[in-house]
């Protein structure tokens, strides 16, 4: 269970330390890292933002889901926060840069890269370089901010991308099992991975939910899949980077810091729509009841 708790006032010697860590997704899907983190570093307190009245980003322009993405980022950096992570696949693809630079010295995180090595780990052991799928919305195949990422560490690796579009509405709808989700995923899988593709079969030794909205749909996509494709969630590989990141810098909460918080942390939510919804699905992605009332609404 999730403990909501304020955050509490830092005295001046561990301040930077005390500051929360802000994540941001364009929905709701980015709880998913959030939950990463809170199991990784149990002791930090975490900010999430999502700005679930401009989803999705997935299908919008570069240009926009730039825009947007330092809007989004500018609001948790009003709140004083001590690293950011850029809980979407979308943004991190078309705006990482860009919010890198925009708030520098604050460090900032994206998701893609911890994917693509997770993925690289997969397929470390394959002579032909490996086969690997990425799952993920429009955008983020076709920035191929993966194939990028992937063949930086692996360059014989064979990358295939599917847009699978209709994954965040379903997943922030709470269809991830039975019949609609199966079928769904076997549209956009089976031509790809399916016997239907004849001569041009991809079989993949991994697939990577691209979309922090995807991990709840691992088992339809597993059904379409069978079981040798090993899926990867780059939240928990997120939440491994980020640990590091803040280990390098120093700014990992200490015991006996001033107002440590509960061994449990502190996690508050910000919402650009309809809190009362977010509570509800965002419970689906936390695994946990999440209150209307913990949830504020914020415009950007």
């Amino acid at each position: 269970m999730f403990q909501i708790i304020e955050f509490p006032v830092m005295t001046a010697d561990a301040e930077v330390r005390g500051l929360p860590i802000g994540i941001f997704d364009s929905g709701i899907g980015g709880l998913t890292v959030l939950s990463a983190v809170h199991r990784r570093l149990a002791r930090e307190c975490c900010l999430y933002l999502g700005d679930t009245a401009r989803l999705p980003y997935g299908t919008k322009s570069r240009g926009t889901v730039v825009r947007y993405a330092l809007q989004a980022a500018e609001k948790l950096v009003e709140r004083r926060i001590k690293l950011l992570v850029v809980a979407c696949n979308t943004a991190t693809a078309a705006a990482l840069p860009d919010l890198q630079k925009a708030f520098a010295p604050l460090p900032v995180i994206g998701v893609v890269e911890p994917g693509a090595r997770a993925a690289c780990t997969v397929v470390s052991g394959k002579k032909h370089g490996g086969n690997i799928l990425i799952l993920g919305t429009e955008s983020t195949v076709n920035s191929r901010a993966y194939d990028k990422a992937i063949h930086a560490l692996r360059p014989d690796a064979e990358v295939r991308g599917v847009a699978c579009t209709l994954f965040v509405p379903m997943a922030e709808e709470g269809w991830l099992t039975g019949p609609i989700a199966e079928l769904t995923a076997a549209r956009y899988l089976a031509p790809v991975i399916g016997e239907e593709a004849g001569h041009n079969r991809f079989r993949p030794d991994c697939i990577v939910l691209g979309c922090t909205h995807f991990p709840p749909l691992a088992g339809a996509v597993a059904s379409v899949a069978g079981p040798e494709p090993v899926i990867i969630d780059s939240a928990e590989t997120t939440a491994e980077a980020v640990e590091q990141e803040l280990t390098r810098l120093n700014l990992l909460r200490q015991t006996g810091d001033s107002n440590d918080p509960p061994a449990s942390g502190c996690l508050r939510f910000l919402t650009t729509d309809a809190p009362e919804r977010f509570a509800r699905v965002g419970g689906i992605f936390l695994n946990a009841p999440l209150n209307p009332e913990n949830v504020e609404l914020v415009s950007l």
